[in-house]
């Protein structure tokens, strides 16, 4: 099975959720127009990290968020897996994806699970406490956030649960480019898995964010790159692959899963000072 598939590397209006949203009606059209199958958009794309007006511009229970992507998906006929958005809950302010499908049901909500110290994102935001894992024409695939990929046994777990496919959105900093590259190669080789990461462009008052969103196979090869300005990326994925490149290295048939398990002991860290968010 083939899909197309679009990033929107946005730039993001920071703390202006009405004006991205009409962006994101903008890059969707585009998508759309380029017979795109599924549409990727990147972490918080309708506030950005104005992380300390959540409580007054989040959307309260992802209400406006979900009705907008539905009508889009369904106007178009395009899965859309996205992104994240500043989602306020009964207990707090969640870091939330949404995936909906090309008949415009909502068919997944994951909230970051894993939460970014550096851009300070546990004074603000809940982590999440679920799994990313939904299926699109019964194939299964798996959403993460940013920091998640860090998290190597995180998207592992999900790889082992049947996701050819690892979404990734992201507000990743230019001044750590070179980790978003070497990470997601790592987690399309490691798990012989599609990987399709977007990004965004642009800056904000703290920080100055990377672009290069990646679409890359099973084998580690990248089959598009984005630059660091705006721009929609569009990639071809092959779901047949995944079968061909795991019967190719059986690294799954070789695992030895007993070994793995360990009693984890948290050792603290010495010398451990607080960085900028842009070292």
């Amino acid at each position: 099975m083939k899909w197309r598939i679009a990033c929107l590397q946005m730039d993001i209006a920071f703390g202006d959720p009405e004006e991205n949203i009409q962006r994101a009606d903008k890059w969707l059209r585009v998508a759309a127009e380029k017979q795109c199958d599924l549409a990727v958009l990147p972490e918080l794309w309708t506030t950005g990290y104005d992380l300390g007006r959540l409580d007054e511009i989040a959307d309260t229970n992802i209400k406006q968020t979900a009705a907008f992507l539905a009508a889009q998906a369904k106007k178009h006929r395009m899965h859309i897996v996205a992104g994240s958005v500043a989602n306020k809950t009964d207990s707090g302010v969640e870091n939330t994806m949404l995936v909906t499908n090309r008949d415009g049901q909502l068919v997944k909500s994951y909230s970051k699970l894993h939460l970014f110290r550096l851009m300070e994102e546990e004074k603000y935001l809940q982590a999440g406490n679920e799994d990313g894992l939904f299926m699109l024409e019964n194939e299964t695939m798996a959403a993460f956030i940013c920091y998640d990929i860090r998290f190597p046994e995180w998207l592992r777990t999900h790889v082992l649960k049947g996701a050819k496919v690892l979404f990734v959105s992201a507000e990743w900093p230019l001044a750590r480019v070179d980790h978003w590259r070497t990470l997601l190669l790592a987690r399309a080789i490691e798990n012989q898995a599609y990987v399709i990461a977007c990004n965004r462009s642009g800056s904000d008052p703290n920080n100055v964010f990377a672009g290069h969103s990646l679409i890359i196979d099973p084998w580690g090869e990248i089959i598009a790159e984005a630059g660091k300005d705006e721009e929609m990326l569009i990639g071809e994925i092959d779901l047949n692959k995944v079968a061909e490149i795991r019967k190719r290295i059986p690294v799954f048939e070789d695992r030895r899963p007993q070994f793995y398990h360990f009693s984890e002991r948290r050792i603290p860290l010495q010398g451990m000072g607080k960085a900028s968010p842009n070292e």
